[in-house]
């Protein structure tokens, strides 16, 4: 069907259809006179949804984080399979519903807020295993400021050391006073 055609039925204007053209989400061809023709198959057979936020106090923003998820894939039209809504550290490689999701075939790809929620170490290795198996990671905000990514990366690593060295319940102040230390060296 022409662009225009498959915009009126999904209720988006052209130019967002179009500017889905051009940034490759829509399974589409363009012919000699310049006519976009979208194939009425989708190349995205259906999404999955993973929100996580590190600990129970935030399960408020667990909700509204899966919510603008949500609203986010309804917007692009995707189909929307799964949601799994986890509350749990990003540097855990044993979280449950995450590996469930993992091993599901119902999806073609999964929508994350940003690329910490899916894991904090690692992302790229999922990013390629998936892609093997046909899926792929949509990342809804990614990070502008590299130096924070980082910093966010390595204050995650040194919980994680932390925790294991000293215990789960001393493995936050050993952390907040690490973290102190560099913030302090920093300015």
């Amino acid at each position: 069907m022409k662009l225009s055609s498959y915009a009126k039925s999904k209720g988006i204007s052209y130019q967002t259809a179009w500017k889905m053209w051009k940034r490759g989400e829509l399974n589409a061809s363009q012919l000699p006179s310049g006519t976009i023709i979208v194939n009425n198959s989708s190349p995205i057979s259906g999404v999955a949804i993973y929100s996580r936020v590190s600990s129970s106090e935030n399960k408020t923003n667990l909700d509204a984080q899966a919510e603008r998820l949500v609203q986010y894939c309804e917007a692009k039209g995707y189909q929307i399979v799964s949601i799994h809504k986890e509350i749990g550290s990003g540097i855990n490689d044993n979280r449950k519903k995450l590996i469930k999701l993992l091993n599901e075939d119902n999806y073609s790809l999964i929508v994350v807020e940003h690329k910490d929620r899916l894991t904090r170490i690692g992302f790229n290795y999922i990013q390629v295993l998936l892609e093997k198996q046909g899926k792929s990671i949509e990342v809804v905000n990614l990070a502008t400021e590299e130096t924070a990514d980082l910093m966010e990366d390595f204050v995650s690593i040194i919980t994680s050391f932390c925790a294991r060295i000293y215990g789960l319940k001393r493995s936050k102040r050993k952390t907040e006073s690490i973290i102190k230390e560099l913030e302090d060296e920093t300015s």
